[in-house]
């Protein structure tokens, strides 16, 4: 129970059927936070909400954990120049595997979030049940990306209670209930970085800044920049424009050599991704080399068609047309080309 009215109605929805609900609260981020889910107003709402259910409500402090998983790659990722996801990172080492081993010791049968995905079951060619991860039923809030690395052993011990409401029923859910979350707004930025100080002060905090060049993609001058570590490719804010008068974006990042590099719109697209085969995950068997699938390569991206290839130890997705680049520490989702809700794995750019 994470504070917020998606979790609340989950656990509502779970005492409704009858089942002996348990809320757990995680203590994450042990810095100041007025953003995410780790503030003392949302630990404060969980419990609320938990009394208002009559539920036992805990709260479970990883805050080392989630320092060595999340938070301390999360800086030395930006020291490399590359773009990391810590919510991914989050769900993959603390919410489905720190909190679902803790649930195993504590003898729950299983573990229920307020995320907005699916989980379905279909019987194999040998009778055993495989489990299928699926996008939510509201396309706006679906989360079916930020949890596309999970796999078999996960999926059959977790319950997404509000994967089939959109956002709306959910609040009118609420509403109904009383519950003190029924209006508190979604939960938009990454939990342990302050609205105030934003990426920049909260990693300034915890590495070094480099100024770098800017060049385009010839080598040629083309500007300076005072945070090569603050660059991602495919940015274009803070890139100016050419002698064509054209919007630049980030083609390239070198932080060993201090060097962005730019080019147009045109130059910036890209017809394939490599993902680095130690990233990647699959929900289920992988499938065939070759195989159609569809892409997404943010949390709300656009769905593209693709085909997944071995290059010897690295996974290519090649898309169908070219995209904007996808940065380096990225997570791209693949999805089932004739079943496209449901998820097949995931994996990093490489």
């Amino acid at each position: 129970m994470s504070g917020g009215v998606d979790s609340s109605v989950a656990a509502a929805l779970l005492v409704e059927q009858g089942h002996d609900v348990v809320g757990a609260t995680l203590k994450l981020w042990g810095g100041p936070s007025d953003s995410g889910c780790c503030s003392v107003a949302d630990v404060d709402d969980a419990r609320r909400v938990a009394q208002q259910l009559d539920i036992v409500h805990h709260v479970f402090n990883l805050t080392e954990d989630f320092d060595r998983h999340v938070v301390s790659p999360y800086v030395d990722a930006h020291v490399r120049g590359r773009t990391p996801n810590p919510c991914i990172e989050c769900n993959r080492a603390i919410k489905f595997d720190r909190l679902l081993a803790r649930a195993d010791r504590l003898g729950f049968d299983c573990l229920a979030t307020g995320h907005h995905a699916r989980v379905s079951r279909d019987v194999s060619e040998g009778g055993e049940w495989r489990w299928r991860l699926r996008r939510g039923a509201d396309p706006q809030k679906d989360q079916s990306y930020v949890l596309s690395m999970l796999g078999q052993g996960t999926l059959k011990r977790v319950v997404f209670p509000v994967g089939d409401m959109t956002k709306d029923a959910v609040r009118v859910h609420a509403r109904r209930l009383g519950l003190r979350t029924a209006a508190k707004p979604d939960s938009q930025d990454v939990c342990f970085i302050g609205s105030t100080e934003g990426r920049r002060g909260f990693l300034a905090d915890h590495m070094a800044f480099h100024p770098g060049d800017v060049v385009d993609n010839q080598g040629q001058p083309a500007g300076s920049i005072d945070a090569v570590e603050l660059v991602t490719v495919g940015q274009r804010r803070g890139m100016g424009h050419g002698h064509d008068g054209r919007r630049r974006y980030v083609t390239g990042v070198d932080v060993p050599a201090r060097r962005v590099t730019v080019g147009s719109a045109e130059e910036a697209l890209r017809t394939s991704v490599v993902l680095a085969a130690s990233t990647v995950t699959w929900v289920d068997a992988p499938p065939s080399a070759g195989a159609r699938a569809v892409a997404q390569v943010s949390a709300h991206g656009q769905p593209v068609g693709c085909t997944v290839h071995r290059d010897g130890a690295e996974m290519v997705v090649r898309f169908d047309d070219p995209q904007r680049p996808v940065a380096p520490g990225q997570t791209v989702a693949l999805y089932d080309a004739n079943d496209p809700d449901a998820v097949l794995g995931a994996g990093i750019a490489a």
